[in-house]
């Protein structure tokens, strides 16, 4: 049930008032009051901060369903979300999803930015809006895996990089969602899934997500991935074709042809050896990360504020750091050549296939769209100009115009160069 202050309903006496954002939780969680609370709350057990810049925020505790109400900010909130007046309370009223504001820089979020995603659907009063988020979790290969759920249509799964969480993948999933159903998982390891024990290789991923459209009953799906989603797709769609419509693919990683003068080095690391706490700073997660754009000044600084956090919240779990150095260990060391070769085995990919590439990403080498040619010549490759290793948040739009074209039209529409 939900439980509501006095002060929900009139001000608290004493207290300056807020009209806008005060009288918006109001009004929904009254609504709330004399009906069922939104299904996505039941799966919530955390406070988060709303303000809208008046200097008078409130703090939001969701208790498994149940709503309540302070006004200030409360220490232990895992998340502070900042917008103006008028985007806060059409937030709060329901009214529109947090995350269009997010990706033009009007809304920030500090702290935990999946929970500010598990909270875009909480505020909606539909029985169940299929064009706001909702969180999930299901076992998959006996992994507690979470995601987020959205839109109708053909189902499309979206597979985000290493040290990457689902929100990474946010835009695209946005615009899949207005003709698909788009499912949007942290994969094991990362995120707010299980960090279980395993290989975290190619294979591993691959027989994860097959269980995981299983359990989410999807037998056949459109796959995007980046970096090491990419990866993900690519083994998917070698090994179980028949599961796979299509695939597009967003600076992929595959195995080094070049620069693996480490490998005897990097096969005798241990992994689990990061269990031990490691110090990071913000500064230099923000600075590996600008690095990874051709123009690290095209992003709002929010966004960088939200990443950051998000990475080092994960981080600081003992197991998220083992799968992390175990994931990019497997990238390293996996054989590019041979007869179980990457590259050897690649000509053996029979779905169609999108690749995306950024003309100046410093991880994934471009040239890569080369020999991705030479071994699957019906593939598309597409290089983006101006474009670093994440071309779905760096040139958004034309990355969801591509795949939409691709998705609907195949490759005949694709252009091999594009200008960012």
């Amino acid at each position: 049930m939900l439980r509501l202050e006095r002060w929900l309903v009139e001000e608290p006496e004493g207290k300056p008032a807020v009209p806008s954002l005060h009288s918006a939780l109001a009004e929904t969680f009254a609504h709330f009051a004399h009906g069922k609370p939104p299904v996505a709350a039941a799966a919530i057990d955390s406070a988060v901060v709303l303000d809208d810049g008046t200097g008078h925020p409130w703090t939001v505790r969701i208790r498994r369903g149940k709503f309540s109400l302070e006004a200030g900010r409360s220490r232990d909130a895992e998340t502070t979300i900042t917008s103006d007046p008028l985007t806060l309370a059409g937030i709060v009223r329901g009214k529109r999803s947090g995350i269009e504001p997010y990706l033009r820089g009007r809304l920030h979020v500090r702290g935990n930015l999946s929970l500010a995603l598990k909270l875009d659907g909480v505020f909606d009063r539909r029985e169940r809006p299929v064009d706001r988020l909702e969180p999930r979790r299901v076992s998959a290969a006996g992994i507690d895996t979470f995601y987020v759920e959205i839109g109708e249509g053909p189902p499309v799964i979206v597979l985000h990089g290493l040290a990457m969480t689902n929100a990474s993948m946010i835009s695209t999933v946005m615009s899949l969602s207005k003709t698909h159903r788009v499912l949007a998982p942290d994969l094991p390891g990362f995120g707010d899934s299980e960090k279980a024990d395993g290989a975290y290789d190619p294979a591993f991923f691959a027989r994860w997500l097959i269980a995981f459209m299983d359990a989410t009953g999807i037998d056949r799906a459109y796959l995007v991935g980046n970096s090491m989603g990419g990866r993900i797709a690519i083994e998917t769609a070698l090994v179980a074709p028949h599961r796979v419509e299509k695939l597009a693919l967003f600076a992929a990683s595959m195995a080094f042809r070049k620069n693996r003068q480490a490998v005897p080095l990097v096969r005798l690391s241990i992994p689990e050896a990061a269990v031990v706490p490691l110090p990071v700073l913000g500064v230099h997660v923000r600075h590996a990360l600008r690095l990874l754009f051709a123009n690290p000044a095209r992003l709002h600084a929010g966004w960088y504020d939200a990443a950051v956090d998000e990475f080092l919240r994960v981080f600081k779990e003992p197991r998220a750091r083992v799968a992390f150095f175990k994931a990019a260990r497997q990238i390293y060391l996996e054989r590019p050549f041979g007869p179980q070769g990457f590259w050897e085995r690649l000509k053996a990919l029979s779905v169609p296939a999108l690749f995306v590439w950024g003309e100046r990403d410093r991880l994934v080498p471009p040239s890569f769209a080369r020999h991705v040619e030479e071994a699957v010549p019906h593939a598309r490759s597409v290089l983006i100009e101006d474009s670093g290793h994440f071309p779905q948040i760096e040139h958004a739009e034309l990355t969801n115009r591509l795949v939409h074209d691709f998705f609907e039209q195949g490759d005949a529409a694709i252009p091999r160069r594009v200008r960012g």
